[in-house]
């Protein structure tokens, strides 16, 4: 008989992506939904309508729905407070959830999901001290302290790609306020108006006949250009990975980590992105820190975030999900 399952939903400043996950971490059906333009109440009717679709092809017993949502959350309401990308704001999400699905609803930041499920059975697997990251439309993050989630003193904490690296830079993006945050600087929204600009410097390149046939220089298309040669596709990718490494540099400093994890849509570049990352971080660093770091990719990929939510709701239902440690009890 099949085993009991959650629906981890993973809600990012564009895309929403549901699965039904096994306490052993395997996705048994997902969902995939746009959200891009979308109101709060539409936000929340697609997202219902995703758990039901998924609830519907589970295999198993579905035994709760987690969330993970690209929003500044208080964990002591489960209300989320304001979303950067989304239109999300001043919401007991947690509630209106449990409400309309009828099922137990645990919700947290969706970068913290990602770093949950990496942290359990991914690219973290063993390690006490993590930071993670997640670069798409914007860039999220994920902290694990001492072998726990770190979350701050109501639930808000980590939000690492609204660090400042360079206070004159570009406005933030959506409801953030500050200029020059590694997220206005270095996401994937950074990646596609970078490439735009050296497109128009570049006229004989590959990024500017792309222009010139109709296409958006999304991250997408960019990575695939970087892999086929173009130097200026390379330059764009290169660019966005020394100023992450700026950041990650001083998240290095701050936090000692055992391993930085970077998952999201723009990790499709690999180690095209990767080597400057590192070079920046081994430039700028700190003694012993920088030295004993490592920087990977996520192993979850752009699942992380929905992994990470179906196994905080095995977790709130006070079920272990995920690889089990060498002695730990069965």
């Amino acid at each position: 008989m099949p085993g009991r399952r959650t629906i981890g939903v993973d809600m990012g400043g564009s895309k929403l992506l549901a699965g039904a996950v096994d306490t052993g971490l395997s996705v048994h059906h997902r969902a995939q939904r746009t959200l891009t333009g979308l109101d709060q109440t539409s936000l929340l009717d697609v997202a219902v309508d995703a758990v039901n679709e998924t609830r519907q092809d589970a295999g198993g017993e579905v035994v709760g729905v987690g969330f993970g949502i690209p929003s500044l959350i208080d964990q002591r309401t489960g209300r989320a407070v304001v979303s950067i990308n989304l239109d999300l704001a001043d919401i007991s999400f947690e509630d209106v959830m449990r409400e309309r699905l009828g099922l137990p609803v645990f919700v947290d930041n969706d970068a913290n999901m990602a770093a949950l499920a990496e942290h359990r059975a991914g690219a973290a697997f063993g390690c006490r001290e993590v930071v993670l990251l997640t670069i798409g439309t914007g860039i999220g993050g994920g902290l694990i302290l001492r072998d726990e989630l770190y979350r701050g003193a109501i639930g808000s904490a980590a939000e690492l790609g609204h660090m400042v690296i360079d206070e004159n830079g570009p406005p933030c993006q959506g409801n953030c306020p500050n200029h020059g945050c590694v997220e206005a600087m270095a996401s994937g929204t950074a990646l596609a108006r970078e490439a735009t600009r050296l497109a128009s410097e570049r006229p004989d390149s590959g990024l500017a006949a792309a222009l010139a046939d109709g296409h958006t220089l999304a991250g997408p298309l960019v990575t695939e250009l970087a892999h086929d040669g173009d130097d200026a596709a390379i330059e764009v990718i290169e660019l966005i990975g020394s100023r992450l490494g700026v950041a990650i540099s001083s998240y290095v400093n701050i936090f000692n980590p055992e391993v930085v994890v970077i998952g999201g849509g723009v990790m499709a570049a690999g180690e095209l992105l990767l080597e400057p990352i590192r070079r920046s971080v081994a430039t700028r660093a700190l003694p012993p820190s920088r030295d004993m770091v490592r920087i990977v990719m996520a192993e979850f990929g752009v699942e992380a975030g929905m992994i990470g939510a179906a196994t905080l709701a095995f977790g709130g239902l006070g079920v272990h999900a995920g690889r089990k440690r060498a002695g730990a009890d069965a």
